[in-house]
């Protein structure tokens, strides 16, 4: 595969192309990537030949879109388009699972197109555990997918990268372990195809980058317990970065919503012409898409309090006067500043590490994790609405259809179901439940108390933390 992209950054960039893709923290990472390869090669005086797709446009950067995940064909329409006119494009297609629907599409895309692409899946399961389940409206699975992948690649027509990570360690939450590999994969892969270097010397560098986050545990640890405290009383955690490392926060914060059910916000010095995505400035979206320092002294600042917690995220190199370029909210603020300053040479590797622990213990700290489940996602695809059926078992040990039945209970808030909300497709389901708040604590708590909506309702809404409010709902019935 290294060999294959040397080859694609020495043709002719109008004719050639390596598209990245991905969904969710997937696609966010292929968006990271692909603008880092592209700088890499500037600098090294070749062409970018570097593009990205995510699940839901740019967009999707920022806000969960889950939807488009769901939709093989939107994902091979994208792929087409970004392609345009190319004679040949290398497409690499990120589904940690193996079971992204839109990816499944793009890969399929390809592989009925193989005078001009060549697929590569990088994925963390193994190949026969790739989801079997049929795609709504076509007559793919991602299994089969797989399946013809496998084939082709004894002939190196196609690639599937997929080492068995084992479980998260919250379970589900690809971001952390599944994202890091990700990174380490992909970059090792682009490095080593442009470098003399090994790609085991390559990898030894983020094993050192590991050993260094990691001496600083107690640090770490204190920083979680501070952003623990401001999201438990309400109150904010913001990233302020610059550069590469200022995008890591941007990635971090923008899954804590569809992770977590809660928010921690992300800003860029430069905004969008730091970012340079492909669609420009989406400020006009809506606040969430406000990501520039100008958007935090303006519309954050004036607002934080002691109870509040900033992160200062920069590197030595380049970026030596950020802290002075920080003098206002140094001078105005009273929240719990910190600023963490990288030098080694993986320094985003460390950073993302850092940035998962911190939005992931704090929000344990906040309750949003019971028994090492993330109690309280959002059910806004049909992946998620599997993994909450999955979980509801797991925890109530009652079985499938009574599971997913007290799931569609609590995302249409009643205690018996319509045969109309019975007979709805699996698409209505989770577009309903994007509104809905709570629904898997809900659900859980009907299923071990048959207790009625109303008052599970009532009984969480007495505890703010939603791991003890299910503890006591449990402890009491």
């Amino acid at each position: 595969m290294s060999d294959i992209i040397n080859n694609q950054r020495r043709l002719d960039p109008q004719d050639s192309l390596v598209v990245l893709s991905g969904c969710g923290t997937s696609g966010r990472l292929a968006f990271f990537m692909a603008s880092g390869f592209n700088r890499e090669l500037q600098r090294l005086n070749y062409a970018p030949v570097c593009s990205y797709v995510i699940a839901g446009g740019d967009r999707a950067l920022f806000s969960s879109q889950e939807a488009p995940e769901d939709d093989p064909t939107l994902g091979a329409l994208c792929l087409k388009k970004v392609s345009e006119g190319k004679k040949r494009v290398l497409f690499v297609g990120v589904s940690c699972g193996l079971s992204a629907p839109f990816v499944a599409g793009q890969l399929d895309f390809c592989l009925r197109h193989p005078d001009v692409y060549i697929p590569v899946l990088v994925g963390f399961n193994p190949a026969h555990q790739a989801r079997k389940e049929p795609i709504p409206g076509c007559t793919l699975t991602f299994h089969s997918v797989v399946t013809r992948m496998e084939e082709l690649a004894k002939t190196q027509k196609a690639f599937l990268i997929n080492p068995a990570l084992g479980p998260e360690a919250i379970s589900g939450s690809s971001r952390m372990k599944g994202g890091s590999a990700t990174k380490i994969l992909l970059e090792v892969v682009f490095s080593a195809s442009f470098s003399r270097t090994g790609i085991l010397q390559h990898m030894r560098s983020y094993e050192k980058a590991l050993d260094f986050t990691y001496s600083h545990s107690e640090e770490i640890a204190a920083l979680m317990e501070a952003a623990g405290r401001s999201l438990q009383c309400g109150r904010q955690v913001c990233y302020l970065g610059w550069g590469s490392l200022g995008l890591l926060g941007l990635i971090d914060a923008s899954e804590c919503k569809p992770t977590f059910g809660a928010d921690i916000r992300g800003f860029v010095s430069g905004g969008y012409k730091e970012l340079g995505n492909n669609e420009g400035d989406l400020t006009l979206m809506g606040p969430e898409f406000s990501i520039s320092h100008d958007d935090f002294l303006d519309g954050v600042l004036p607002r934080l309090t002691d109870a509040d917690t900033v992160l200062l995220l920069y590197s030595h190199s380049g970026e030596t006067s950020a802290p002075s370029r920080s003098g206002r909210l140094r001078t105005e603020s009273a929240c719990v500043l910190t600023a963490f300053v990288f030098s080694s040479r993986q320094r985003e590797f460390s950073t993302k590490l850092l940035l998962n622990a911190v939005s992931t213990g704090a929000h344990i700290f906040k309750g949003k994790v019971f028994k090492n489940y993330m109690i309280d996602l959002q059910v806004t695809n049909s992946k998620l609405y599997r993994r909450a059926a999955r979980l509801l078992q797991k925890l109530s040990g009652h079985s499938e259809s009574e599971c997913e039945e007290a799931l569609l209970k609590a995302i249409y808030q009643v205690d018996k179901l319509s045969e109309d909300i019975a007979t709805c497709s699996l698409e209505t389901h989770t577009h309903t439940a994007a509104k809905a708040k709570k629904v898997v604590p809900l659900a859980l708590v009907c299923l071990l108390t048959g207790c009625s909506m109303k008052e599970v309702e009532s009984r969480l809404e007495q505890q703010p933390i939603i791991r003890e409010a299910v503890e006591t709902c449990l402890k009491s019935s």
